[in-house]
């Protein structure tokens, strides 16, 4: 029996007992019941509240959860179930060119290519960049299985 089954039980039961509410039994009885009912329809209007809040709380709490996702997944792995590989990782790695010095910043996508021209004075680069992952994902796969 939920709360508003159960003040019309209380309800019921006063009317039952044809309460004279002229005598102060009755008038405290009476107002006795009043104010359980208006408690009740308040409890109810704060459940109310309540689930309505917590459907908001569950929206925004799945909507942190893909932001999470969207921020924080680029620490995992894609191309193997290793959370701990660094193969992935946006490093950044320093060249000096050996015509004049100059000192270069390249990325993983840049050492795959294994050369490039010097910005500064246009000599040509060659870079041999061994990963010591297995994964495959740099580009580094076992190539021995080919005919």
């Amino acid at each position: 029996m939920d709360i508003y089954e159960k003040i019309a039980y209380i309800k019921g039961l006063a009317e039952g007992l044809s309460l004279d509410e002229n005598k102060k039994e009755g008038k405290v009885l009476a107002a006795i019941i009043d104010l359980l009912g208006d408690i009740t329809e308040e409890i109810c209007e704060i459940e109310d509240g309540c689930d309505e809040l917590m459907e908001q709380i569950d929206a925004v709490d799945e909507d942190l959860a893909s932001l999470e996702n969207i921020i924080y997944d680029d620490d995992d792995c894609d191309c193997c179930d290793d959370d701990d590989c660094d193969c992935c990782d946006d490093e950044v790695y320093e060249i000096e060119c050996p015509a004049c010095n100059d000192v270069i910043y390249l990325d993983a996508d840049m050492l795959e290519e294994e050369g490039m021209t010097c910005p500064n004075c246009g000599t040509e680069l060659e870079f041999d960049f061994d990963c010591d992952c297995d994964c495959g994902c740099c580009g580094t796969e076992d190539d021995s299985t080919e005919d």
